[in-house]
């Protein structure tokens, strides 16, 4: 990882780019870190934090966090915790999409497939299709609504 001086020199020489959401946030990060480790008094870390989200460039938010990073630990992002024992796993949402999918047209197969009375229809074959069908309409709501919102986020 490259040290305090080696951050402030690539910094510098791309000091005229614009920033980035994500840049901004890891000098936020970097923020939160010196506050944490008592680098910074409240009011300090309130002003920097609102000069971070004012800053357009990466020369402004270089300046913001040049004095911090001589005496700062290594800002590490937080390392993505694995399943607790114990505790499901949750299905990914395509997979379960297609399972769904998969079982609801074995539904309709098996429907064709039941027995018919005198006049061509199945009662039990149409029950199971249009329970089937309500069953597969709330997973398809409940699986794709996420997807959706998550979508709009990051469109937005």
């Amino acid at each position: 990882m490259a040290g305090p001086r080696e951050q402030r020199s690539a910094a510098a020489g791309r000091g005229h780019l614009r920033a980035s959401h994500a840049d901004r946030e890891h000098v936020i990060g970097t923020l939160k870190t010196a506050f944490v480790q008592g680098m910074l008094a409240k009011d300090e870390f309130d002003l920097r934090v609102g000069q971070t989200l004012a800053s357009r460039t990466h020369g402004e938010l270089a300046v913001l966090t040049a004095d911090l990073l001589a005496g700062l630990a290594a800002v590490h992002p937080p390392q993505p915790v694995g399943p607790v024992e114990g505790e499901p796993r949750i299905p990914r949402s395509g997979r379960v999409l297609a399972v769904a999918t998969v079982l609801y047209a074995a539904a309709w197969a098996l429907a064709f497939l039941l027995p018919k009375n005198s006049e061509g229809e199945s009662p039990a074959g149409l029950a199971l299709v249009v329970l089937g069908g309500f069953c597969y309409v709330f997973l398809l709501l409940s699986t794709v609504t996420p997807i959706a919102a998550d979508w709009l986020n990051k469109r937005w």
